[in-house]
């Protein structure tokens, strides 16, 4: 993917910024002149405040100037360039991109992992989004041996594991249904189980107290349950899957609570869901459940039945 030039700058001054701290316009210029890009051309006081105005719509990034450090600019709100918000992903897919674009020679030792773009689909429902209209679908379920028609209203999309899901209000459905199955009666599809959607002239209202953010606070991915209350886990890792753990952690609530030369304890805050479960099966005898009895009790359940899978003759 070719980024404008003018993304590019934006890329470059944040990054620039972010890597060397605080700066004086002079010292971004001089390093701007170093650029391929720049043509050997400064940096000027007005295309840099431009570029500030621009990186502030954009990212959601604050460059401010200190004049008080000798008037040296810095990233004020640098934690949205770690948070989960669209903003973020945006600014790091384009870094990336920029990146792989300034190193195109090497575009054979550069292996990236494929994320489906949802095709037209996610178009259709950012579409229905912005314009608070309904849409019908014919949705195939694992589970079903055909595929159902809905009529729903699409609340918001979310990205987990390469796949995208939206997440929906149903208001019919081609098949019986409990309404009530859910309290707040929303439900998420895949989109690549999507078969046919369409946009509709009905129009309706988000309700004022959801929070897309929110609903999957207490989540480990997806699955939403809820049934279930989110509850205090802890997980003793073993080996050097605490190190992994540290780096990558399951939930914005994991904290360690305890170090030994043998093992790590994570504590985290969630509802344990079916694919928080599968997830800490997928880490083998890395990660042992400490708490609550239940679900150790229910993940050595698990774990019986994946070995008399083993066990079975053939």
């Amino acid at each position: 993917m070719k980024i404008p030039s003018l993304f590019k700058e934006y890329i470059w001054l944040i990054e620039t910024i972010r890597r060397n701290g605080r700066m004086t316009l002079g010292e971004i210029s001089d390093l701007w002149q170093q650029q391929e890009q720049s043509g050997g051309q400064e940096l000027s006081r007005t295309t840099f405040n431009r570029h500030r105005d621009s990186i502030l719509d954009i990212f959601g990034v604050i460059i401010e100037c200190d004049r008080k450090d000798g008037y040296r600019y810095y990233i004020e709100n640098e934690e949205v360039l770690k948070e989960n918000s669209i903003q973020n992903w945006m600014f790091s897919t384009l870094s990336v991109s920029n990146m792989l674009d300034g190193n195109a020679g090497l575009q054979d030792r550069i292996l990236l992992e494929s994320i489906p773009s949802g095709d037209d689909k996610l178009q259709l429902i950012f579409s229905a989004m912005r314009d608070n209209r309904r849409i019908r679908m014919q949705y195939h379920r694992y589970s079903d041996a055909g595929s159902n028609q809905f009529i729903v209203e699409p609340y918001c999309v979310k990205l987990f594991k390469r796949r995208w899901y939206v997440v929906v209000k149903i208001i019919e459905a081609s098949f019986a249904h409990d309404k009530d199955e859910k309290k707040d009666n929303l439900y998420v599809f895949a989109l690549d189980r999507i078969e046919h959607i369409e946009i509709l002239q009905t129009k309706f209202t988000v309700d004022k107290d959801f929070d897309a953010a929110g609903y999957f606070y207490d989540c480990f991915g997806i699955v939403a349950n809820s049934s279930l209350k989110p509850e205090r886990i802890v997980i003793r890792a073993y080996g050097l899957e605490p190190h992994y753990l540290r780096d990558l952690p399951l939930h914005h609530s994991q904290k360690e609570i305890e170090s030994t030369n043998e093992y790590t304890d994570f504590e985290l805050r969630l509802k344990p869901t079916n694919d928080f479960k599968t997830h800490l099966l997928s880490l083998n005898s890395w990660v042992r459940i400490i708490e609550p009895d239940w679900l150790a009790e229910e993940m050595k359940d698990w774990l019986k039945e994946a070995l008399s899978r083993y066990d079975e003759k053939k």
